[in-house]
């Protein structure tokens, strides 16, 4: 199939062959159409497949006839952060080089002032995260009466954010009338009942089973002890032909100290974290994608949605918290039909979160023994075993071999020391504020 028989302007089709596409991806497929027959629409897709092109490329056909007046935005798309909505803007500016649509977009971290003067002039796509475009419909700043096209991106996203509530205050202050799309990789409870609800007899579709990893993406875990995994780190960024790569990590801290760290072995790393403001992170970002930087240390805000191309390696140096969050950090490469290689580092208090990841995917990640080098034989705990089986005992000694003679038994020999236990972290009662689940 390809986007001309999907019943796209002919404007339209010349941006996507300039853009160097010809052939849809499943999930845009199935989406265009419906959209374009203005259906209300729910979306089932993993990240990387396309999806954000699916409810881009019909919304831009469907907004070229209207005009757009002050305080009124014709169509609203919801991002849970900053990153995905700057994002989804440049696919609009992107494609829409042919139709002469107005565009805002309303994050955090700029000027409110400028987002103000853009709605005055009226917009026909407004590009929001819930908090900013709460604080300004409070303000009186913007009009939600002539929305007549409604996206909600990312919702499970959405719910692990606490955006639900605003979104529900959003719906309820939309026409009724307007046509719907939800978009999500997976359909926990809370968003199967806000699809319910806001939803007009929806059409769905499902690009892949919820919760699946890319079969793309070589996957493996590799058992490290704590204080070894800098360690491990720099030999797979030596050692297994990493061009670009995304580091993960669970803390906005351990994201500074491994970036500073990987600078002074003379990687050309680049972090992104909550804590950076708006200008930065959009910075290092564009670093990362012009090649500038080859190494990106990443807490979970660069995990959903960005579209990198050419990160050949993820690696997890912490397992994410949550299950979901896996599928979406390791879904930065293998995208677009290319490969990719994923390593997740794991620690002897991880088999839980391991556990809880296999459950959700349905499938059993390898363990890798070695890394290309050798090098985990020193850097890592030494076992090749899955962290939720129990290790096989080498060298078993047979019950006949303890039946020796005294005679035959050698001399004991008393230790004078006992060698110390390597530290592998904390493994006492957890206090509760360590036990927190910060936001990233």
């Amino acid at each position: 199939m390809k986007f001309a028989d999907l019943g796209l302007s002919d404007e339209l089709l010349k941006s996507i062959a300039d853009a160097g596409y010809d052939e849809p991806t499943p999930i845009q497929a199935q989406a265009i159409p419906p959209v374009l027959m203005m259906k209300d629409l729910i979306g089932i897709a993993q990240t990387g497949t396309g999806k954000t092109a699916s409810f881009v490329l019909p919304m831009i056909d469907i907004l070229a006839q209207g005009r757009s007046r002050a305080r009124m935005p014709r169509s609203l798309i919801l991002e849970p952060t900053r990153e995905l909505a700057a994002q989804v803007a440049e696919n609009f500016e992107k494609y829409g080089k042919n139709h002469n649509l107005s565009m805002a977009l309303l994050i955090g971290g700029v000027s409110m002032g400028d987002q103000v003067k853009d709605l005055e002039k009226g917009v026909d796509v407004l590009i929001a995260t819930p908090g900013r475009l709460m604080d300004l419909f409070e303000r009186g700043r913007i009009l939600m009466s002539g929305c007549e096209l409604l996206v909600i991106d990312e919702a499970d996203r959405m719910l692990d954010m606490g955006f639900i509530p605003d979104i529900e205050q959003i719906c309820s202050k939309l026409p009724s009338t307007r046509q719907t799309m939800l978009f999500s990789a997976t359909m926990p409870p809370p968003i199967k009942k806000l699809s319910d609800q806001f939803l007009n007899n929806p059409k769905y579709i499902e690009a892949s089973r919820p919760a699946t990893a890319n079969t793309s993406i070589d996957q493996s875990l590799i058992n490290v002890a704590p204080k070894a995994k800098r360690k491990l780190l720099v030999d797979i960024l030596d050692h297994e032909g990493v061009e670009t790569a995304i580091i993960f990590c669970n803390r906005k801290t351990e994201v500074r100290d491994l970036c500073q760290s990987l600078r002074k072995d003379g990687f050309d790393a680049g972090q992104i974290h909550g804590d950076m403001d708006q200008s930065s992170r959009l910075a290092e970002l564009d670093r990362f994608k012009s090649g500038e930087l080859n190494i990106l240390c990443a807490s979970d805000v660069a995990a959903r949605g960005l579209d990198i191309k050419g990160v050949s390696h993820v690696v997890n140096y912490d397992i994410p918290w949550h299950p979901d969050d896996y599928i979406h950090r390791i879904g930065r490469t293998g995208r677009a039909g290319a490969s990719g290689v994923a390593f997740t580092f794991v620690t002897k208090s991880d088999s839980e979160h391991v556990e809880n990841i296999e459950k959700l995917t349905g499938t059993k990640i390898p363990v890798r023994g070695k890394t290309k080098s050798g090098a985990n034989k020193k850097t890592a705990d030494g076992n090749d075993h899955h962290p939720n089986e129990k290790p096989k005992s080498k060298n078993k000694p047979r019950k006949d071999d303890k039946r020796q003679s005294k005679e035959s038994k050698a001399p004991a020999v008393k230790k004078t020391s006992e060698p110390e236990p390597e530290d592998d972290g904390w493994n006492g009662p957890v206090p509760s504020f360590l036990g927190a689940d910060f936001n990233s």
